[in-house]
């Protein structure tokens, strides 16, 4: 990425007021000279727009406006002490080719020598390729020199830098800065797709959170399951946010190893989930940068790691899937037949990252299969009526059958059985009852460690940090259904016979390149299901494969392909042989049935105000 680089030396007073020009609020003013050229100045102004730098040169002015929502963070350096025999004094160090070397203010390498504060902005502007439009890195270099002491003028450099720090985290202006103490999970799994994630979060990621100065624990995956008993095991209030790196597999393991833990609706409405794409599929980074109008590009974590630095969330709905044997929350999708087989059959290749999927799919469109079985859905006539949920939802689940709250503090221990429904909480002596939780399989005793981060962790296996039960139980909201081998209601809508596939989706993208759903929102209450029946020519499917990159397939509705809203489905296939997915992960073969659950969980999203 290109990067720019401006030092102004400064002169004038800070003013703070209204600009009569327009009705964006002025925090600061201040001109500031451009050293290689005398009659050249710029005026530099912080509104509640971004910063406003006005090029004024022979009586030619020229503004730029670098928008609030693309700066991450600011910090005041100073220069750094020349060593003897490298050149002229530094404060000329702005003049012809010779960078400005600054560090630390704390720096013992600084050069007391010049007095000067400097303020530097980090931001990431969009810019509108050839081809794709992207962010470029920008460095704005304030010069602070105004009084004959470095304190004074490091007092005034660190004005701009608190007002940019408020404004970036959307708090009240003051003088001192806006404290967030706590730092950012980070679950790193090594493995995802082509086995780039650790590299691509430290050369990508890593850095802009720096310049953003968000701190942040960073633990890499170790085994199956990990991020998953993490986060069910930990004091997740600890942090600011859980961010899965890696592909969808790693939300997965956290999103249902939240709803392991008995407060699991207090953690989710108090520490929101993000993703940074490394896998394979991405779909729902895609989603998200869809949404927000975020340039989305392979390997390329900018905008979303930039969403890390500001904090910005929004609600997700979630959706809750049930097997013969396991209950568990998905935010993707559930999948039957051609795609779910494109899927899982191409593991052997995920080192090549998403192009796995189009070698396969043109195997599979070559072998075309179809599966027998029973597709039944509860549809919605018309989306455009639902009413819009409330956050956080008041869910009746959470309180016990005799009124008793699960509290994240309360000392609980299960008794599960996994030929039941229901589990008993022990508390103060009592049992009670709860109903939708089902036997898990034992977790592991093992050790963790960050291999990078504000914070290093080690403990041996022997420790007692990632002990769990040895049942572990899925909580979350009650279902709406009959039990799955019940009777359905009378107004949903059953088909029989032969599919080459079924695939319901909550998110616009799937994958990178399949924008299967182009009506859905990530949070409406809606679930889209296509079916493409049997006796579909090779070629029309081919067509449809094609038309996912764009999503133009979403308006075919004929006797083979159609697009359906739903709120609740139920899929029982005939026959031991086949493939069901659950956000890309591999699930039990057999009956399965979801329902969605709005707003449920609190997701990190780019920052477009």
């Amino acid at each position: 990425m290109a990067e720019t680089k401006s030092g102004f030396d400064v002169r004038g007073d800070v003013i703070s007021g209204e600009n009569a020009d327009s009705k964006e609020h002025v925090y600061l003013e201040e001109t500031f000279y451009i050293l290689t050229k005398k009659k050249s100045v710029f005026r530099v102004r912080l509104t509640s727009k971004g910063l406003s730098l006005i090029k004024e040169t022979d009586d030619v002015s020229k503004e730029q406006t670098i928008l609030l929502r693309d700066i991450i963070g600011s910090k005041c350096m100073r220069s750094k002490r020349r060593r003897p025999g490298a050149g002229s004094c530094v404060c000329s160090s702005l003049v012809g080719s010779q960078p400005l070397k600054v560090v630390d203010e704390n720096s013992g390498d600084l050069d007391e020598s010049d007095i000067s504060a400097y303020l530097y902005i980090y931001a990431y502007i969009l810019k509108d390729g050839r081809r794709v439009r992207k962010r470029e890195r920008t460095t704005i270099t304030l010069r602070f020199r105004s009084y004959d002491k470095y304190e004074d003028n490091n007092k005034e450099a660190q004005k701009w830098r608190n007002t940019i720090k408020c404004l970036i985290v959307s708090q009240p202006v003051t003088v001192s800065l806006p404290s967030n103490d706590k730092k950012l999970l980070v679950l790193l799994n090594p493995k995802s797709g082509p086995g780039k994630a650790r590299e691509l979060f430290q050369t990508k990621a890593a850095s802009i959170l720096l310049e953003a100065e968000v701190p942040y624990d960073l633990h890499v995956t170790k085994y199956a399951q990990y991020a998953r008993e993490f986060v069910r095991t930990r004091n997740v209030y600890a942090w600011r946010g859980i961010v899965a790196v890696g592909g969808d597999g790693v939300l997965f393991e956290i999103l249902n190893g939240m709803f392991e833990r008995l407060d699991w609706q207090q953690a989710l409405a108090e520490v929101p989930l993000a993703i940074l794409p490394c896998g394979s599929g991405n779909g729902l980074a895609r989603t998200i940068c869809h949404h927000y109008n975020e340039p989305y590009i392979p390997q390329n974590l900018t905008g979303m790691s930039m969403a890390l630095a500001r904090g910005k969330t929004t609600h997700m709905d979630v959706v809750r899937v049930e097997t013969k044997t396991k209950i568990m929350f998905s935010f993707l999708s559930v999948g039957w037949g051609l795609l779910s087989d494109i899927d899982i059959e191409s593991e052997s290749l995920r080192l090549i990252g998403g192009q796995r999927f189009t070698l396969w799919a043109l195997a599979r469109l070559v072998g075309l299969r179809k599966y027998k079985g029973v597709v039944s859905y509860a549809k919605i006539k018309d989306i455009s009526t639902l009413p819009k949920p409330k956050f956080p939802l008041t869910l009746s689940h959470s309180v016990s059958q005799d009124g008793t709250l699960d509290s994240p503090d309360a000392e609980a221990f299960f008794d599960c059985d996994e030929n039941s429904d229901v589990f008993t909480h022990r508390e103060n002596g009592k049992r009670h009852q709860r109903v939708d939780s089902w036997y898990s399989v034992n977790s592991r005793k093992s050790a963790f460690y960050s291999t990078r981060g504000s914070e290093y962790h080690s403990v041996t296996s022997n420790g007692s940090e990632m002990r769990s039960p040895v049942h572990v139980c899925m909580h979350g909201p009650a279902s709406h259904l009959p039990a799955l081998m019940s009777q359905l209601p009378s107004h949903w809508t059953h088909e029989e016979g032969e599919f080459v596939m079924v695939h319901v989706s909550y998110q616009s993208h799937i994958g990178e390149d399949l924008h299967f759903a182009p009506q859905s929102q990530i949070s409406d209450g809606v679930m889209w299901m296509l079916i493409i029946k049997a006796g579909i020519s090779r070629s029309q499917v081919f067509s449809f494969l094609l038309g996912l990159n764009q999503g133009n397939h979403s308006t075919a509705n004929d006797e083979y392909i159609k697009m359906i809203p739903v709120s609740a489905f139920r899929i029982v296939p005939e026959g031991p042989n086949g493939y069901l997915t659950v956000d890309g992960e591999l699930v039990e073969y057999g009956p399965i049935q979801a329902e969605v659950f709005p707003n449920l969980v609190n997701l990190i999203v780019p920052d477009t105000k």
